[in-house]
């Protein structure tokens, strides 16, 4: 048994602090009180700190980067004091894959190195409990993954019979344990997605209570009509909607406004939630920053497309009438050519003779469309105060990975959460609050039981902070960080 002493408690509900005693036996909160003789096998002094539940991000990429694989520690969130991590967003997925490809994760992770031994949700869940992980992690099924098994890399509308499959699928695997579905429909073969399938499909998250997410269809210059798009369909299933990583782009502040006036006209009308981060970076595959006409087909089609010349100075025509600064992208991932990673276009390009537009059709090439940029285009005063708005939720986008010469780790990966607490901190905002919104509202929200609240019964999943700053973590019961040292347990749950 662990006993923490003296502690003032947030419990997670948006109650105020009260100072007690918790009890851990096992895996669980045994009991809450005052135990000043109590004994226990670890005591722990909690006077002067605070213990909250363990923090809930709803949006990362663990899971996509394959990092659940070769990094399953995942310390970059441990150290956050995030105890709880969701995967499957923007429509893709480790499962199902009954073709035993992960082609669906493909622009994030090497898919090569590993060893496919599943095919359903629950077979995947099976697998990760054997391997074992540093934090919980619950998926939810992503269409263009289920859709990769049923119509390859087609762009098509699906047959009568395939829609029968497609549901079929997405019913079993939600019955397997997934949270919900997530759309990806800005991403190349999402884009022609129709409303009627998503509509169909949202019939079955419906009736098992589950939780839709959705990558806008366009997150820029069109996004008023694609958010209005993310509002019908919440109006229409009635299944809680989250619209991913929603944030203000810089050049589109206005259509950003008005986008954002209609999910609070809403908000009645629809289970509607968005969540975001406190970055002004966004880390964008480079095939997503290719006007439409270009993005259709795999990367194979789009790379042979990129081969033609009429081709290349059509693109270059484009990127000169757009709002994109191709000098200022960083590279931050680029698959079999770490050398250049770390280096900005305009560096990339000088090195081999040519322009920004030149350097970024090249840079494509030599990684095949496996490329990652960061792009700084976010704009801040906008986004701290969406932040805090009662339907906004803290999702880093992110993964934790273990260290590669291949990839630049965003200052989201490891600071999301103790940013957002020092942001909610300057505004005035109780703690209490603060943490309801990373603790017991996503659980709520994404179903998860018997976390996001410090009560009896429920699993051990805590984190102490002093001085505002995450020192110890408790995952089911099991110590993980002590004194901002993270130690050599796996004690995660497949959730």
């Amino acid at each position: 048994m662990i006993l923490i002493k003296s502690a003032q408690i947030i419990d997670g509900t948006g109650k105020p602090p009260f100072k007690g005693d918790i009890l851990i036996k096992d895996n669980r909160i045994s009991a809450i009180g005052n135990f000043a003789d109590k004994k226990a096998d670890t005591i722990i002094n909690g006077s002067g700190y605070i213990i909250a539940p363990g923090f809930i991000d709803v949006n990362t990429s663990s899971d996509h980067y394959l990092s659940l694989f070769n990094n399953p520690k995942q310390k970059d969130f441990l150290i956050q004091g995030v105890t709880t991590i969701i995967g499957g967003q923007c429509g893709s997925s480790l499962a199902p894959l009954y073709s035993g490809s992960l082609k669906s994760v493909r622009r994030w992770g090497r898919i090569h190195q590993v060893n496919v031994d599943w095919t359903t949700i629950s077979e995947l869940r099976d697998t990760l409990k054997r391997l074992g992980l540093g934090v919980n992690f619950g998926t939810l099924v992503g269409h263009s993954t289920m859709r990769h098994e049923i119509a390859g890399e087609e762009s098509r509308d699906l047959t009568a019979s395939e829609m029968d499959v497609f549901k079929k699928i997405l019913e079993d695997s939600l019955d397997d344990g997934a949270l919900g579905m997530s759309t990806g429909l800005g991403h190349v073969l999402s884009q022609t997605v129709s409303h009627s399938e998503l509509k169909r499909l949202l019939v079955i998250i419906a009736n098992k209570g589950k939780v839709y997410t959705t990558h806008l269809r366009d997150e820029f210059e069109n996004i008023v009509s694609a958010t209005e798009e993310a509002l019908i369909i919440a109006k229409e299933s009635g299944v809680p909607t989250i619209i991913s990583h929603l944030r203000p782009a810089i050049g589109y502040e206005d259509k950003f406004k008005e986008a954002f006036e209609l999910i609070e006209k809403n908000l009645d009308k629809g289970n509607i939630y968005f969540d975001t981060n406190p970055f002004d970076v966004n880390v964008v595959p480079v095939d997503m920053m290719l006007p439409k006409w270009i993005q259709h087909g795999n990367f194979e089609v789009i790379l042979e497309e990129l081969n033609k010349e009429e081709n290349q100075k059509r693109l270059i025509k484009d990127f000169k009438n757009s709002k994109i600064n191709l000098d200022s992208l960083i590279i931050a991932g680029a698959k079999d050519n770490s050398i250049i990673v770390g280096k900005t276009l305009k560096e990339f390009s000088k090195n081999r003779g040519v322009d920004s537009y030149y350097g970024f059709i090249k840079l494509m090439q030599i990684t095949g469309v496996h490329a990652l940029v960061f792009r700084k285009n976010i704009n801040m005063d906008i986004l701290r105060e969406i932040m805090f708005h009662p339907r906004a939720l803290v999702g880093s986008n992110s993964a934790s990975l273990k260290y590669s010469a291949e990839f630049l780790k965003p200052e989201r990966t490891t600071n999301t959460f103790p940013k957002y607490l020092h942001m909610a901190m300057d505004k005035k905002i109780p703690l209490e609050e603060s943490i309801r919104k990373i603790t017991s509202l996503p659980a709520k929200i994404f179903g998860i039981k018997e976390r996001g609240i410090i009560r009896e019964g429920w699993y051990a999943d805590l984190v102490m902070l002093k001085d505002n700053k995450v020192t110890n973590v408790l995952i089911n019961g099991k110590s993980v960080v002590k004194d901002r040292v993270i130690k050599e347990v796996l004690a995660g749950d497949i959730i």
